[in-house]
Order: structure tokens, then sequence, then C-alpha cells
């Protein structure tokens, strides 16, 4: 499973306070299953529930959830379009601390698919295919965060909260 390390990266990216504490963010899977894609071949399609705990985390949920937006539309675009997995959707529970802090822990829905193909000679190449790119996503008014247009930061009342594309 590739996308729990990579979400952590967009995170990590995103919050600088991660990058020294990396310990703050947990992340564990939940409800897992493997489901068979059917046909002669053997792909196959892994279905769970990311669990990320932020623990001790001092800044605004905002500058939690906005990565995680973002990082969806590429890696489960579906989540953001798709009715039935929208009204799922993402949940989370919060525990406020003393000091402004709290542990946020969200349950996001994940799927990865596995491609299984036969070799000539013997033996199977398995991959981990993109995620189709669905239409309606584009809410980038400058195009979306990359190496041609650069990080987007993110502002709350002014305040930078975050940063968008710094993976």
């Amino acid at each position: 499973m590739n996308k729990p390390d990579l979400l952590r990266a967009a995170w990590t990216a995103a919050l600088p306070d991660l990058r020294h504490a990396a310990d703050r963010l947990q992340l564990y899977i939940d409800k897992g299953t493997v489901r068979s894609l059917g046909g002669s071949g053997l792909g196959f399609e892994y279905a769970y529930t990311l669990r990320a705990l932020f623990l001790d985390f001092a800044g605004h949920p905002d500058a939690i959830m906005a990565p995680l937006l973002h990082w969806l539309r590429t890696h489960q675009p579906d989540l953001l379009q798709n009715h039935d997995r929208v009204a799922d959707g993402i949940g989370f529970e919060v525990d406020l601390l003393d000091g402004g802090k709290a542990d946020v822990d969200l349950s996001i829905p994940l799927t990865e698919r596995v491609l299984c193909q036969a070799r000539p000679g013997g033996g199977f190449d398995l991959s981990h295919p993109p995620e189709p790119v669905l239409a309606g996503l584009d809410a980038y008014p400058a195009g979306p965060p990359g190496p041609d247009t650069g990080p987007i930061n993110l502002y709350l009342e002014g305040i930078l909260i975050g940063t968008l594309g710094g993976e």
C-alpha cells in the first residue's frame, strides 16, 4: 500500500512542524479488505480506512484539511466527486487539550488498485496505476500547485498556516 506514505509526505511538506516532530503524526490502517477485480488475472484492490492521528496539534484544523483535500484530488478523486463516497466522507474526532492544542483523529476511506500482468517467459508484474483524472476538479485559478506554478501558501485570516504543493 502506497497511499499512507504519500499522504504523510504531503502533510509533512504542508506543515513545517511535522518535519521536526514526525512522531506527532501517526497513521493506522483500519477495516482493510482485499477485493478481487475479477477476470482471469490476479489483479486486486485494497480498500481500507486510513486513520491519521495528529497529536498535540497547535494549528488550525484548516491547515490539516486543505492539504488533505488537495492530496485527494490526485490520489482519491472519487472521494470528492462520487455522491455515495462523499456522503460518508472523511470522519474526524478532536480531543481539545490545554494550551490551545488538540489531538485530531481523521478517518479517510481509501482504495488502491493493483494490476497484475503476466510476464513473457513466466511470472507476473504488479503495478499500482494512478487514479483516473476526474473532470470538474479544476478549482485553482493559476493552475494546481506543482513544478510549473510552485507551491501555494494557505492563509487563515491573514496568517500563514501551511503550503500546498511543497511535496
